[in-house]
C-alpha cells in the first residue's frame, strides 16, 4: 500500500481520499482551511443557511458508486431530495417557463404547453441528439483519463463524428435545433456551468440538460454542505488523516517522480503519490514549473446572501431572471467588467433547516469576470463600497424584473470574486479554472494523471471538468489510475 497525500479537502479531494482509504493506502489530506469542503459549503447564520458554492445536485449515482464501495449508502448518510419543480425561468419579454426535476417526457410537454408544440418538438429532437452525445463520452471521455488525441479516436466514425460535432459550440447546436429563441437563451446558460461562453463552449454540453432531466434534480435535506462532512466521515472511517489548517507549499520531486510534499510551516512529508484538488493553474509553481498557461482563465461569480423576511408565494427553488439582451452579457464578461444586465440565479431552497419559521434564505447570484485588476478580462473586486453598490444593482434589476425584496432584507452577505480567490487559493476566482472553449477543450483541461510520476490531479479545474458529478468522476478515474499503478 502507497503514502498518499492529498492536497486540498474540497470535494474531489474528499472523495478520492475514501476511495483510496478504502482501499487500505496511507492517506494524508491537507487543506488551509479550518474546515473541510473546499467551495462545497453551507455558510450558517441566525438560523439562515445557504449554499455558497454548488446548489444543485445532479446525477447523484456518482455518489452512490463512491459510498456503496466504502461502506453504507449514501442515502444513510444524507437527506437526498427531489427538486419539484426544477427550475423557473423568466425571459426578458415577461414570459415564463417552469421546467419538471425530472423526467424528459414531462419537460417536452411542459415546453409545449408553454411555449407551443414545436417549441416542445425541436427540444426533443435536441434531447435525442444529447443522450447519443451521453453514451459516446459518459465511459469513453467523461470516465476515464485521457492521454491524448489518439484516445479519441473512438468517436470518429463518420456518424460518431456528426453526432458530437466537436465543431460545433453550444450556441450554435441549439440555434439550428430549437424553434424558440426563448430556448436557445435557456440553452445558453448551460455554458456557464463551466464558466465559459455560450459561442465557445463544445455543443456537447447539450448533456447538460439531458442529464437534469433524466437522472433528476436534486437538494440535500440542511444545504449541499452536508454531503462534503458525509464524505469527510466515510473517508475518516476508512482510515484517511486529516491535517486541516495545514497548507502545502511545494512538491517535492526527485529524478521525475514526486517523493512528498511540504507544508506551510517548513515540514517535509514523505509520499510515494501525491493527489492535488487545487486549482490546478497553480499546481506547476508547487514543483518549480514556471510554465504558464495560454487556455482562457474561466468566469467567476458574484452573489448575495440575503436573510428575507417572511415568505414568498409562488417562488421556485430554483429561478432565473433572464435580461432582454444575453449576448450582452458575456460581451461584458470577455471585456472584464460587471455585467450591466445580468441573467439572475436565485436558489432559495424550502427547506426548514436553512431558514428560521416565516423567513428565507436567497443565494443570489450573477456571473462576475475574475478577480484581476491587471488582466484585460479581469476587474478589480477588493472595492467593499464599490461591491456594495453593484449588490444595490443588482437587487434593483430583479425588482424592475417583478422581483423586489429590497424592503425585506434583514441582512446580507457579499461573495465576491475576490472573496473567492482569496479562500480557494485561486488568487482570482475563477471558479473552473480554465474555460471550456474550442473542439478540443477536452485536451487542454488540466489531465488526472500529472505530468510527474506519482503526482494525479482531482477536481473541478481537472478533467473532466466542474460540478459535483464530474468532480466525483474525477476522483474515480484518480482512484483507478492509482490501483494500476
Amino acid at each position: 500500500m502507497s503514502r498518499i497525500s492529498v492536497i486540498g479537502a474540497g470535494a474531489g479531494g474528499l472523495a478520492v481520499a475514501a476511495r483510496l482509504a478504502a482501499k487500505r493506502h496511507e492517506v494524508t489530506v491537507f487543506d488551509t482551511a479550518d474546515r473541510v469542503g473546499g467551495k462545497l459549503y453551507t455558510l450558517r447564520r441566525d438560523g439562515f443557511a445557504f449554499d455558497t458554492g454548488p446548489s444543485l445536485f445532479t446525477l447523484p449515482a456518482v455518489y452512490r458508486d463512491l459510498f456503496m464501495h466504502t461502506g453504507p449508502p449514501l442515502e444513510s448518510e444524507i437527506d437526498l431530495q427531489e427538486c419539484e419543480p426544477g427550475f423557473a425561468y423568466q425571459f426578458g419579454d415577461g414570459s415564463r417557463l417552469e421546467l419538471p426535476g425530472s423526467s424528459m417526457g414531462r419537460t417536452v410537454a411542459a415546453i409545449g404547453d408553454q411555449f407551443g408544440p414545436s417549441a416542445g418538438e425541436s427540444w426533443r429532437e435536441l434531447m435525442r441528439r444529447a443522450a447519443d452525445i451521453w453514451r459516446l463520452t459518459r465511459t469513453n471521455v467523461l470516465g476515464t483519463a485521457i492521454r491524448g488525441r489518439r484516445q479519441l479516436m473512438s468517436l470518429s466514425r463518420p456518424r460518431d463524428l456528426r453526432t458530437v460535432a466537436p465543431w460545433r459550440s453550444l450556441h450554435d447546436m441549439g440555434t439550428d435545433a430549437l424553434t424558440d429563441s426563448r430556448l436557445v437563451t435557456l440553452l445558453d446558460r448551460y455554458a456557464t456551468y463551466s464558466g465559459s461562453q455560450p459561442r465557445k463552449a463544445p455543443g456537447a454540453f447539450i448533456t447538460i440538460p439531458y442529464v437534469e432531466a433524466t437522472f433528476g434534480m436534486w437538494h440535500i435535506g440542511g444545504g449541499l454542505g452536508n454531503l462534503a462532512d458525509a464524505l469527510c466521515r466515510r473517508a475518516e472511517k476508512a482510515g484517511a488523516q486529516f491535517r486541516l489548517g495545514t497548507g502545502v507549499r511545494s512538491i517535492d520531486t526527485c529524478n521525475g517522480a514526486v517523493t512528498g510534499v511540504v507544508t506551510d510551516s517548513d515540514e517535509m512529508v514523505p509520499a510515494d503519490i501525491v493527489v492535488s484538488d487545487v486549482d490546478s493553474r497553480r499546481l506547476p509553481a508547487m514543483w518549480g514549473d514556471d510554465a504558464s498557461s495560454t487556455q482562457t482563465d474561466s468566469y467567476s461569480g458574484f452573489a448575495i446572501l440575503a436573510a428575507v423576511a417572511g415568505t414568498t408565494d409562488g417562488l421556485r427553488h430554483h429561478s432565473v431572471w433572464f435580461p432582454a439582451d444575453y449576448d450582452g452579457e458575456f460581451t461584458d464578461l470577455a471585456a472584464g467588467r460587471p455585467v450591466a444586465d445580468p441573467a439572475i440565479y436565485v436558489c432559495r431552497p424550502v427547506d426548514p433547516q436553512m431558514a428560521p419559521p416565516g423567513d428565507e434564505a436567497w443565494f443570489i447570484l450573477v456571473n462576475a469576470p475574475r478577480h484581476a485588476p491587471d488582466a484585460p478580462d479581469g476587474h478589480d473586486w477588493s472595492d467593499d463600497a464599490a461591491n456594495e453598490r453593484y449588490a444595490d444593482d443588482v437587487l434593483d434589476l430583479l425588482a424592475r424584473r417583478g422581483m423586489d425584496i429590497r424592503h425585506r432584507i434583514r441582512w446580507r452577505i457579499l461573495q465576491t470574486p475576490f472573496d473567492l480567490g482569496l479562500r480557494d487559493g485561486s488568487g482570482d476566482g475563477a471558479i473552473y479554472g480554465t474555460a471550456a472553449h474550442g473542439a478540443m477543450s477536452v485536451l487542454h483541461r488540466a489531465q488526472n494523471i500529472g505530468p510527474v510520476r506519482g503526482l494525479f490531479r482531482v477536481g473541478g479545474t481537472a478533467h473532466p471538468g466542474g460540478g459535483l458529478p464530474l468532480v466525483g468522476m474525477s476522483a474515480e478515474i484518480v482512484a483507478e489510475e492509482i490501483g494500476r499503478a
